[in-house]
């Protein structure tokens, strides 16, 4: 009898000892399994952090690119061969409309200001040397691409908008120095025209001012 009694000791001692080592077994698969998760998760969270910066990084460039390279078609003036004294007399410019020169000691308004009428070159000149983009259109723009130029103007500061009747194209964009003829206001180079210049690095005086300077009358 004891010897059975034994036995059946040794044996629930065995089944004891058994369910122990799967439990241990369990518990360091378990262990394995989480320490393999969690670095999944870190090597996933340091990737994708790293696709972030690269990302970012890779934007920036392409935005330093873009403000570096010239809008395609437009045409570049010397800003050293450019005047800017203040004068009181007119002033004759070898481009039409100028994109730089000798001019007025007061300003055009260019706070998005759209004139119906023609204004002084010699006025709008010192608008640019604020700098600001000078829109102009002649007879053959469309009175769509007018009114939608006039859109856009009116809500940017640093722009204003005249008619130049004697302008050889249709759609002219002038800053300082720099000038790009289009057709159609729904030009692409429209838009990047106005993000590379308006107070843009080609401004002999960025930040001076906008209004405060001469309406239309």
């Amino acid at each position: 009898m004891a010897s059975r009694t034994s036995h059946d000791n040794n044996s629930r001692q065995a089944r004891i000892a058994e369910m122990r080592r799967a439990e241990q077994s369990r518990d360091r698969r378990n262990k394995a399994l989480a320490i393999t998760a969690s670095v999944a998760v870190v090597a996933a969270l340091v990737g994708f952090g790293a696709w972030v910066m690269i990302d970012k990084k890779e934007k920036k460039d392409a935005a330093v690119a873009a403000a570096k390279a010239p809008v395609n078609g437009e045409q570049t003036w010397d800003a050293k061969t450019l005047g800017r004294n203040h004068v009181e007399t007119p002033v004759k410019y070898p481009m039409n409309p100028p994109v730089g020169g000798d001019h007025s000691p007061r300003w055009m308004n260019c706070n998005g200001d759209v004139y119906k009428n023609a204004i002084p070159e010699v006025n709008a000149v010192h608008s640019l040397e604020h700098g600001a983009v000078w829109v102009t259109y002649g007879e053959k723009a469309a009175k769509g691409d007018v009114d939608a130029l006039a859109a856009t103007v009116a809500k940017t500061p640093y722009t204003l908008m005249s008619p130049v009747k004697e302008q050889a194209g249709t759609i002219m964009l002038s800053a300082w120095g720099k000038q790009l003829t289009v057709d159609k206001a729904d030009d692409p180079r429209v838009a990047q025209f106005f993000t590379k210049y308006v107070q843009g690095p080609q401004t002999p005086e960025p930040g001076a001012a906008c209004t405060n300077g001469l309406a239309e009358k």
